[in-house]
């Protein structure tokens, strides 16, 4: 039972990985993400645009809570950039208790990478930034 489920999660990873490749999303930001995905206490990611989303997690049972942690993250950015005139915010970084989101714009992408609270910022973001 448990190898049925794991083929299965696997299977709808490779289907969103190519809805991701036909929705325009390049796979040059695909390979990037699964390097960030080695970075030491990188716990997962989640890739959105317009017409998809990929989602990337070590602890399958929290997708809905950082996928809306994640949706949230780009709405507050938002809503804090038209009150104080900030401009364009291209990366944020909210720091927890025990994990940190660093959610970073490139092209029509909303890419969100949850890492544990020790894990190097600096060095996902400099990766992030290549694309």
């Amino acid at each position: 039972m448990v190898k049925k489920k794991k083929d299965a999660q696997k299977v709808s990873a490779v289907t969103e990985l190519i809805a991701m490749e036909n929705a325009g999303c390049e796979s040059d930001l695909l390979t990037l993400l699964a390097e960030v995905k080695k970075c030491e206490g990188v716990v997962g990611y989640i890739l959105r645009n317009q017409t998809s989303a990929l989602i990337d997690l070590e602890d399958p049972a929290k997708i809905t809570d950082y996928a809306l942690l994640s949706s949230l993250t780009f709405d507050a950015s938002r809503n804090f950039s038209d009150v104080f005139d900030l401009g364009d915010i291209r990366n944020i970084l909210f720091e927890g208790k025990n994990i940190k989101i660093l959610s970073v714009t490139t092209d029509e992408n909303k890419v969100s990478v949850f890492m544990e609270k020790t894990a190097d910022v600096e060095k996902v973001l400099e990766k992030l930034q290549t694309s």
